[in-house]
């Protein structure tokens, strides 16, 4: 496996640990750097309060799910584009998460989210 297909799948086990698995702690344990670097505006810095602030949101929502669509590498960054479902009946958020990895862990993270509209101007899907 390269190195890109290594760092996808490391991110694909986090997220899908954390957000479909609930388990944001054990999620961050096994595959977070402990130098992690949080830019997501409503997140405090660092691995431990990360790991605490998705473990109340997460809980927050019983029903929640994350169904990746795509995942791109290159070089040390990984990007994926999601569809999360806080409830069943949700239309949804679309999610593109950027992570860079260093020594074989998620080192730093940045995303952006937007709520899922009843329809777009040019009918295409968001995700």
């Amino acid at each position: 496996m390269t190195d890109l297909e290594q760092n996808k799948q490391l991110v694909l086990s986090f997220l899908d640990l954390a957000f479909n698995g609930r388990q944001p702690h054990e999620a961050f344990s096994r595959h977070v750097h402990p130098d992690y670097v949080q830019h997501n505006p409503h997140a405090p810095d660092g691995a431990e309060a990360s790991a605490d602030f998705l473990a109340g949101f997460v809980g927050g929502f019983p029903d929640l799910s994350l169904d990746i669509r795509r995942v791109v590498a290159e070089g040390d960054l990984v990007v994926t584009h999601a569809l999360m479902r806080l409830t069943p009946d949700d239309r949804g958020t679309a999610i593109a998460d950027v992570v860079r990895i260093r020594d074989g862990r998620i080192a730093e993270h940045w995303d952006v989210a937007q709520e899922l509209p009843e329809a777009t101007a040019s009918g295409n899907p968001m995700v």
